[in-house]
């Protein structure tokens, strides 16, 4: 038997998958040319109202989170600025096929070579459109995954997941990919395991692999030992997360009995339909980004509000910390973002926001109304200087005046801030007017570090555990306790057990963390000595 070849990249999604290997790589026949301009259009044409009835149809199946992508998908197929260049091309000579994959080639070229890393994420989504509108075009075939299956290739594209039954087991192991996609995201929501980065070409055939989603690697014909130790990680994980399920109900605590307070993050309102609210102490970070993606354009008042209340009424008297759109970076948003040679460190959360005062007041008027239903806390991403704090109080004031003399219920939130930019990490005195204090452990450690947070050739310097992002935290958490400012860490960071007794030993007494993240990160903290 051969030795087996093992292969690191980046974890995606945690988990184990013991399977055959098999390739996502579709197969197409010949374009059967259709003999004049006529015919090619009507092609194209044909072609694209089938990728948009099949996006429709599985938008009508999928949970919310994959809807929302699949409706971005739905609305730039129907975009005249993507598909027009496809039909000139047709104009001037071109079949059908080679003018659709010549004009996707190039918008998945300039995603591909982009600076920023969800850009580059984004590209995964051009080449879906692009194959779903060739599989209506030329005989196309893709072998089904068989059950329990590792899906190996370059990228995968979200459809192709949605399309995999994952009941069974399996998982994901690409050559590129990026943690930060939309199919990450959906491998995590469903607990696929999911590596990235493995930087391999593989002939897959049903070969056997492990695939080990917490580490991050990739064996391919195991030995017998091999197999022997990854099923002992394997069970000892399984292990964890059981045990770790028994925590869900308590109140969280270390093992001395020192209490720490433990809210969720949550990116849509459907996902609290999902969780148990006495499980958690509240929502320490509720995004709205979803609101303003996908093909809805700027969102009106009433849907903001809407969206707002429901999540306070999920969670009854426990806060719900919401923080007005964090848009630019590594969100893009259609109609308010704008092109940057440096997006991370351009015009993006607060800064965007008060520079388009015609979308941030909608957003205030939403989150006032929003604030008569619930205990509602606001807080403002990417704040740098003390007077952008000062500028968005202002203009909460100015709504809330519009609000009372129209008679509209409405109640003013405590106003907090995102702890993500050095020059707030190290001159908090200067921001004594916040409310409270949110420690966003992503940006922040990127920002310290000089490391992207997406990119994995420096995923090691990009993490929270770095001591000089842990000094920082540890100064924020003596300042604040002097103060009695209310302070809590709402990145990624909170809801890594590996991390999480270095931010309690830190001074850090509140955490918000992914919901799947809930019962592995009170189970850490029971474990910490402290």
């Amino acid at each position: 038997m051969p030795a087996p070849l093992s292969f690191a990249g980046t974890p995606a999604s945690v988990g184990y998958a013991e399977g055959p290997l098999f390739s996502l790589d579709r197969s197409a026949g010949a374009y059967v040319a259709k003999g004049s301009e006529k015919g090619e259009r009507a092609a194209l044409e044909a072609a694209l109202a089938g990728a948009s009835a099949r996006l429709e149809s599985l938008i009508g199946e999928a949970a919310d989170d994959a809807a929302e992508m699949l409706e971005f998908q739905l609305a730039m197929l129907q975009d005249e600025a993507l598909t027009g260049p496809a039909f000139a091309a047709i104009e001037e000579g071109a079949q059908a096929d080679d003018a659709w994959g010549a004009c996707l080639e190039d918008e998945i070229a300039g995603y591909e070579t982009a600076e920023d890393g969800y850009f580059r994420a984004r590209a995964a989504d051009l080449k879906d459109i692009r194959d779903q509108v060739l599989h209506h075009l030329t005989p196309h075939g893709a072998a089904a995954l068989p059950a329990g299956a590792i899906a190996f290739g370059d990228d995968m594209a979200p459809t192709r997941f949605l399309e995999i039954d994952w009941s069974q087991g399996g998982g994901i192991a690409l050559s590129a990919g990026s943690a930060a996609s939309h199919v990450a995201m959906l491998a995590r929501a469903r607990g696929v395991p999911m590596v990235v980065g493995l930087g391999v070409g593989l002939e897959t055939n049903g070969d056997p692999v492990l695939l080990d989603g917490e580490n991050g690697r990739l064996v391919l014909d195991p030995s017998d030992q091999e197999r022997e130790a990854f099923r002992a990680r394997s069970a000892a994980f399984a292990e964890r997360r059981a045990s770790a399920e028994g925590y869900l109900g308590r109140p969280a605590a270390t093992a001395c009995g020192t209490a720490v307070r433990v809210m969720v993050n949550i990116a849509d309102p459907s996902e609290v339909d999902r969780i148990d609210a006495s499980h958690c102490d509240g929502v320490g970070l509720m995004r709205t980004e979803f609101l303003f993606g996908g093909a809805r354009g700027l969102p009106e008042e009433e849907t903001q509000y809407e969206a707002y209340r429901r999540v306070l009424s999920w969670a009854g008297d426990r806060p719900v910390t919401i923080r007005t759109v964090d848009a630019g970076g590594d969100k893009p948003v259609s109609g308010l973002t704008q092109a940057e040679s440096n997006p991370f460190l351009g015009l993006r959360g607060v800064r965007l926001s008060l520079a388009r005062p015609d979308v941030f007041r909608v957003q205030i008027r939403a989150l006032l109304r929003a604030g008569a239903h619930g205990s509602l806390k606001v807080m403002l991403p990417m704040v740098s200087v003390p007077e952008e704090v000062a500028r968005a109080r202002a203009l909460f004031a100015e709504e809330a005046a519009r609000l009372e003399a129209e008679g509209v219920a409405h109640a003013v939130p405590p106003l907090g801030i995102m702890v993500e930019v050095p020059s707030v990490a190290v001159m908090p005195e200067s921001f004594l007017d916040a409310a409270f204090f949110s420690i966003g452990s992503n940006d922040l450690t990127q920002y310290v570090m000089a490391a992207a947070r997406d990119n994995a050739s420096v995923a090691a310097l990009s993490a929270a555990s770095q001591p000089a992002v842990l000094r920082l935290i540890a100064e924020l958490a003596r300042f604040a306790a002097a103060r009695g400012m209310p302070l809590s860490l709402c990145g990624d960071a909170g809801g890594d057990p590996t991390i999480i007794p270095l931010l309690l030993k830190a001074g850090l007494r509140e955490l918000s963390v992914a919901p799947a993240q809930l019962a592995l990160a009170k189970a850490a903290i029971a474990t910490t000595a402290l």
